[in-house]
């Protein structure tokens, strides 16, 4: 007898502001797009995907993984990030220690929504870029 382990799906977290358009927006793009994938009817290089909605924020750990998903990484050409200001992620923070801080004493009202989060790949996206979006949770390369 075999035993097989199901494949666990990446999950794609989305922290969501549901009086926001830009985070409503953000969630009809990433439930068409886990509707598509689980049907198959999209060529992806990932396939099905865990699809987690929550307004809560995110924790210190979490936090410090966005701010480097998101920010420049100095090798340069090839990066597969992303480049976004921290205080994109964190209201008026600097660099990513200042953001941490900031979170810490001002809470949630710091942390700006909406991001997806692709914790598996360590990618995210800030706002509700349509192409950028789809261009993550599909792993498709950038054009």
């Amino acid at each position: 007898m075999v035993f097989r382990f199901a494949k666990t799906l990446d999950p794609i977290t989305l922290f969501h502001a549901p009086s926001l358009q830009t985070s409503t927006n953000a969630l009809n793009i990433l439930k068409a797009a886990s509707a598509a994938a689980t049907a198959g009817t999209v060529t992806s290089n990932r396939g099905e995907f865990q699809l987690e909605i929550t307004t809560a924020p995110p924790t210190t750990d979490q936090l410090r993984n966005i701010i480097d998903y998101v920010t420049a990484n100095p090798a340069g050409a090839g990066s597969n990030k992303t480049d976004y200001a921290v205080g994109e992620v964190i209201k008026g923070a600097k660099d990513a220690e200042d953001a941490v801080k900031r979170f810490k004493e001002g809470g949630e009202g710091t942390f700006i929504r909406p991001i997806t989060v692709d914790w598996t790949n360590g990618k995210a996206v800030l706002g509700d870029n349509e192409s950028e979006i789809l261009k993550m949770v599909h792993q498709l390369e950038a054009n």
